[in-house]
């Protein structure tokens, strides 16, 4: 007997389930994030460390996963903070808007449009609102492109941080968040701030002249596939002296000395100094981020 179907039957795609991700089932979820490196570098990196022992201060990685018919068609961080794969769709969007929903407060980072969508249903939910609602440029340097040479007559040479540089560190950070008018840490948890920024010492890499720290950066993702560089500063009296330039240049040659394919970085809309630096070591544009701290 044939079986009989109705219209449209056939056509009806699967329906999409998300869950929390479990350390055995890393691998799949790496496998999609695999498909574009260069645009989930930094949700691969949290992905390989779900389970591992986390830096004092940090929260432990949270990551969902999404899948139609047992293959993996999404992949998102809930904490520390919230990032999207490049392929999210907006049916994938729905099966994790309820671990999104369930958030108190949240700093999401992802490509723009997706951050739009999931903004335009989380701001309807009463009480919902932004303290850091911005748009930024993301850049990479490719190791088939630095030729820049290190050499730069006058300027000290950069090196990794050391936990004695945590008091210089943990002022530059506080400035680096007040200039992007983000909540002053100071004002709810100094302590718990203090061990955040000593949990990324190491990953810091400075500039400093007679004993005095004039420049940070800090390579949070260090991968052969690429690194992510964040939380770039200048101390206000050192800008426009060519400190910037120098630190990036000793990241660039470490990250490459190491076997990187790239090194990546998003530069806030408006920033044009920063824009005309990086541009200037030869780092190009590949795609817009929105990122939104919420509660």
């Amino acid at each position: 007997m044939q079986a009989f179907f109705p219209a449209g039957f056939l056509a009806m795609p699967s329906r999409i389930d998300a869950r929390v991700l479990r350390p055995s089932e890393r691998e799949e979820a790496l496998a999609h994030l695999r498909r574009n490196t260069k645009q989930n570098l930094f949700l691969l990196d949290l992905t390989e460390r779900l389970g591992s022992s986390h830096a004092p201060g940090e929260m432990p990685t949270e990551i969902v996963c999404a899948r139609r018919d047992g293959r993996v068609v999404g992949v998102a961080a809930l904490r520390p903070s919230v990032v999207f794969d490049s392929a999210v769709s907006a049916d994938v969007l729905d099966a994790f808007f309820p671990y999104l929903e369930a958030l108190g407060m949240g700093l999401v980072k992802s490509a723009e449009p997706i951050v739009d969508l999931l903004w335009s249903r989380l701001s309807k939910r009463r009480g919902r609102q932004t303290v850091v609602d911005r748009i930024e440029t993301t850049y990479a340097l490719h190791g088939s492109d630095f030729e820049t040479p290190r050499a730069r007559p006058g300027v000290d040479v950069g090196r990794v941080a050391r936990p004695d540089d945590l008091e210089q560190l943990v002022i530059a950070a506080r400035e680096s968040l007040r200039e992007e008018n983000r909540p002053d840490p100071f004002a709810n948890d100094v302590r718990g701030f203090r061990r955040w920024v000593a949990g990324r010492v190491e990953r810091a890499r400075v500039v400093e002249a007679d004993g005095e720290l004039l420049f940070v950066a800090y390579a949070d993702v260090q991968r052969r596939a690429g690194w992510l560089v964040q939380g770039v500063f200048t101390w206000k009296a050192a800008r426009r002296r060519g400190y910037a330039r120098a630190g990036m240049l000793d990241l660039c040659h470490e990250a490459f000395a190491a076997g990187a394919d790239h090194v990546q970085l998003a530069v806030i809309d408006g920033n044009e100094a920063g824009r005309a630096l990086y541009e200037g070591l030869g780092f190009k544009p590949f795609g817009k981020l929105r990122t939104i701290l919420f509660t």
